[in-house]
């Protein structure tokens, strides 16, 4: 499967066309990906953006295996309608040739990409009262309405889990590390912490489960009971995994099933548990405000240093 898929995405990126015509996302917003001749408004002045790229990826099952995903800083899970889940990759020390599959963005975005200076934002839609606030956030906006070129389509997969992004065709090169105004810190790993070989994170309709690899150094992601790989064969994986518990709420926005959307708090304090070089620390978490970063720190207030590298930060509901 991964074979045919990276395969149908060289074919797609070579051929450098999308398919037109609208086609339906997940009932919270028409996704409608222009033909090539079709205008771009707004591409030049992101060429330029000193910004971080944000890309709402699917996580359904049928989504899997992604695409372009150990390219990122960052990676962000959230819990979405019905106890599944959804990811936020952020690019900003290099750019894959392409990401996806990309899907729709949710209320809860808007406060985790407060903390970046106006980010640019790829997603395939949203709900239509959520628009004007996405519209209105500090951030720079761009489903394939606004980009005809940068989004594209694969035949060998169903609609929605098919619609992939070219970041180059948003940012022209990757705004460096200095974009990663997280408030993340790097260096020695602290004294301390429990040898820990796994650490599994369950929503009602998602398991996430990170386990300790020596031979590569680095947390081994598995997704509801599958290895997570990309489509070029290899296995996804991070320096540093955070499990950050928060407060999960109602939104006033719903599926069109009328499943209630979360709000993830994002903004505020709690504990949180961080893996690195196997093993777990449990620390504390603190985002005074959104324009702001996290903080990390032990008991005795001392800053929590990541590894060096891809980071991810899952977000559980605080008991």
């Amino acid at each position: 499967m991964a074979g045919l898929l990276a395969a149908a995405l060289t074919a797609s990126l070579a051929a450098g066309c999308t398919t037109s015509g609208g086609q339906r996302d997940d009932g919270r917003g028409t996704t409608h990906v222009p033909s090539s001749h079709e205008d771009a408004s707004g591409r030049e002045s992101l060429a330029n953006s000193s910004s971080v790229l944000a890309v709402k990826i699917d996580n359904a099952r049928a989504a899997r295996p992604h695409t372009g995903l150990n390219a990122a800083d960052v990676v962000y899970v959230e819990q979405v309608e019905g106890g599944l889940s959804r990811l936020m990759a952020v690019y900003a020390t290099k750019l894959p040739k392409a990401v996806g599959p990309v899907r729709s963005a949710r209320e809860s975005d808007l406060e985790l990409l407060r903390q970046f200076n106006r980010p640019t934002l790829a997603f395939s839609g949203a709900q239509g009262k959520l628009l004007p606030l996405i519209d209105n956030a500090p951030l720079q906006a761009v489903p394939p309405g606004k980009a005809a070129d940068a989004y594209f389509r694969i035949r060998n997969r169903p609609s929605p889990h098919n619609l992939y992004l070219r970041p180059h065709r948003l940012l022209g090169s990757a705004p460096g590390a200095d974009a990663l105004t997280t408030g993340f810190r790097y260096g020695a790993a602290p004294a301390g912490g429990k040898a820990t070989t796994s650490q599994t994170v369950r929503y009602d309709l998602a398991r996430y489960t990170f386990t300790w690899s020596r031979s590569q150094k680095r947390w081994l992601v598995t997704m509801d009971g599958t290895a997570a790989m990309t489509t070029d064969g290899k296995r996804v994986g991070a320096g540093t995994v955070v499990v950050q518990y928060v407060k999960v709420r109602k939104s006033t926005f719903h599926d069109s099933l009328g499943k209630n959307t979360p709000y993830t708090e994002t903004v505020g304090s709690g504990r949180a548990r961080v893996l690195r070089d196997g093993r777990a620390y449990d620390v504390y978490w603190t985002r005074p405000k959104a324009t702001g970063g996290t903080r990390f720190t032990t008991e005795d207030g001392r800053r929590v240093n990541f590894k060096p590298g891809q980071v991810w930060v899952v977000y559980a509901k605080a008991s």
